[in-house]
């Protein structure tokens, strides 16, 4: 799209209702970086829409950084500029919505993709009580040449879907770009992601702090731009998927070191009496050493589950857990080392009796196959006593600051 030159009339702003600072009901935050070829437009939609429905409104261009003239462009047409020095999406956002004077914040993309037109529907529902108001592109409409077929067969709905599922939200879109939220809801979430993960990190904290979560339909258009967008649709999906993640816990750790547990001990629990042949393959203790790997794996994967969970708590990234601290009413340091004191003496009484058998083979050669059902659990407790241990020690140590 080639640039196209404004006259001064484009820069003109639009009367909005005059109130006192106090009285603002609604600030609008667009992020920006060089886009003085579409700043105008959404700045004057968005006037528009918040003349229109008679609100308390302000416009706040939170500026990362621009070297054209969207700088000049905003204050031209009555903008506030925030200039905010980190670079990074969210680091825009943060910075502007820390300047806002509204109790309610619509946020959306300079680059005249956005329908600023939809504010009034926003704001209705955050007037109903919402705490988060999502915009679903999805039901709205989607213009041809507005979303790359990659993010609107693939990327997006497969990140939605993993999203719902990982958090149970009700957000059907979770990357639209135009949301709105209640200033107070915004500061209990405590967002910390300065990239482009911050519109999913704000989705997730809604669903963790079981947020009132609402969705109106809006659209989406090509933007006005003649550069590249700032997205990059492998690496910023990447870092999508990483953070929602890294965000489930259960997900990411719990449930498949569950699964290998699972997995391990009904595997060493056939294999251990006897070798056994299945479909004319037949498994012997090699297949049982790596039933035993799969129960260490799995012990691992489900401490690094409560490790995660416990020290993201205590630094205020997710909400407390109620079953987590009933649990460890329960579940003390004193428990944990004796388990592990327990499983530890399982493992030598197993190897005392396997160096006895030897001992009775007067220490000469043995049948790998009839003592290696012997060592092997005897190497697994002994390594899951000392990890019980080890782990209980942490553990204690990352609930010394809950406490």
């Amino acid at each position: 799209m080639a640039f196209a030159l404004r006259s001064e009339s484009d820069y003109q702003p639009v009367a909005m209702p005059v109130k006192q600072a106090e009285a603002i009901e609604l600030s609008v935050v667009m992020p920006c970086l060089n886009e003085e070829e579409t700043l105008a437009a959404c700045i004057r939609k968005a006037q528009r829409a918040i003349a229109g429905a008679n609100i308390a409104g302000e416009v706040i261009v939170a500026d990362n950084g621009s070297t054209d003239r969207s700088i000049e462009i905003a204050e031209q047409m009555g903008a506030r500029v925030v200039r905010v020095s980190a670079k990074g999406y969210g680091n825009a956002l943060m910075g502007g919505i820390a300047a806002s004077r509204g109790k309610f914040i619509v946020m959306g993309d300079a680059d005249d993709s956005y329908d600023f037109g939809h504010i009034p529907r926003f704001v209705e529902q955050l007037r109903r009580g919402s705490d988060l108001v999502m915009g679903n592109r999805f039901r709205g409409g989607i213009q041809k040449g507005a979303m790359p077929a990659l993010h609107r067969y693939l990327g997006n709905p497969i990140l939605t879907k993993v999203g719902r599922v990982l958090f149970r939200s009700s957000a059907g879109d979770f990357h639209c770009g135009l949301r709105a939220f209640r200033k107070d809801a915004y500061e209990r979430m405590g967002l910390r992601t300065t990239g482009m993960e911050f519109a999913s990190e704000m989705v997730v904290k809604a669903a963790l702090f079981k947020m009132q979560v609402a969705e109106v339909p809006t659209t989406l258009s090509p933007d006005g731009r003649s550069r590249p967008p700032h997205l990059r649709t492998w690496r910023d999906g990447w870092r999508h998927l990483r953070f929602l993640l890294l965000y489930s816990p259960r997900w990411l750790f719990l449930y498949p070191g569950l699964g290998l547990m699972l997995l391990g001990t009904l595997l060493g629990a056939w294999l251990l009496p006897a070798s056994r042949t299945l479909a004319g393959v037949t498994f012997d203790v090699h297949t049982l050493l790596y039933a035993a790997v799969f129960v260490l794996l799995g012990f691992q994967a489900i401490a690094f589950a409560v490790f995660t969970k416990l020290f993201a708590i205590s630094e205020g990234l997710l909400p407390p857990d109620p079953t987590l601290d009933k649990a460890f009413r329960y579940i003390t340091l004193e428990v944990g080392l004796l388990l592990g004191a327990l499983l530890i003496s399982a493992g030598l009484g197993v190897s005392i009796y396997a160096v006895g058998f030897w001992r009775s083979q007067h220490f000469g050669a043995l049948d790998y196959a009839q003592t290696m059902r012997l060592v092997i659990p005897a190497s697994l407790f002994l390594t899951l006593g000392v990890q019980t241990v080890f782990a209980s020690f942490f553990l204690s140590v990352l609930g010394l600051r809950r406490r």
